[in-house]
């Protein structure tokens, strides 16, 4: 009897601890989550891969239209190729400057590269000026397996306040001088015109681009469970060794 109980404990300790765990490995997210209105920000995609029997082979994330950024450049990585889609807005956009903004870009593809089982990547992004009229932007992202599956991130907050199955990549943005991280006050490369219509980047591949920190926080979880379950065989050990009184 107390062995069951000492199991069942160790079931509920392990079911709160992967809940504390996997939530960072289970979607596509952007790092910081916050970005300062107005400014400029450097911003990275970070994709975890979910299966076991596949490897991620391309993301592609597409860009907002109603509030468009003017300028986007991509950090390479290595073994992957970037390439920037730019094309017409629904309708023409007049930036704070006053300049009417008709073209923007619309998407960037990240391909050519592998995001192993148990490992994740981030793709940076350099972008500017955020607008100042909207708390946030949202930016859908396509992550497609090996085996040919495309998980689609898009999917709204829910009304309820739940998580959604597949919530979309969102920038929480703040006024300046409020709680966002990663902005920068100034650019510190802004792309020239031609750059921010086009780039692709082809870089030779490399083992290391990609960390294993979830298949880390999995082993710790187990670990903890183990021996969890090994006290409570020594505890039931102990029981039965023990002389009656």
């Amino acid at each position: 009897m107390l062995l069951r109980r000492i199991w069942t404990t160790a079931v509920a300790a392990l079911a709160v601890l992967a809940g504390l765990a996997l939530p960072a490995l289970a979607h596509v997210t952007i790092n910081p989550g916050s970005a300062e209105k107005g400014g400029w920000a450097k911003l990275a995609f970070r994709v975890p891969n979910e299966r076991d029997d596949a490897s991620t082979t391309k993301l592609v994330v597409t860009f907002p239209k109603d509030h468009p950024l003017p300028f986007v450049s991509v950090k390479p990585v290595p073994g992957w190729k970037a390439e920037l889609t730019e094309g017409k807005l629904p309708q023409p956009i007049v930036s704070d400057d006053g300049d009417k903004v008709t073209e923007s870009v619309l998407k960037v593809t990240w391909s050519g590269g592998k995001i192993e089982p148990g490992q994740f990547q981030e793709f940076e992004v350099s972008v500017g000026p955020l607008p100042k009229d909207v708390d946030s932007i949202a930016f859908p992202a396509e992550q497609t397996y090996s085996g040919g599956e495309v998980v689609n991130w898009a999917d709204a907050p829910k009304t309820d306040g739940t998580e959604a199955e597949h919530p979309v990549p969102t920038l929480k943005l703040v006024a300046a001088g409020g709680e966002g991280h990663g902005s920068m006050s100034m650019p510190a490369a802004q792309p020239s015109a031609a750059v921010a219509k086009q780039v692709s980047v082809a870089v030779a591949p490399s083992s290391s681009s990609s960390s294993s920190d979830g298949t880390a926080r999995i082993m710790g979880v187990a670990g903890i469970v183990v021996g969890l379950v090994g006290a409570a065989i020594g505890l039931l050990g102990w029981r039965r060794r023990r002389p009656a009184s």
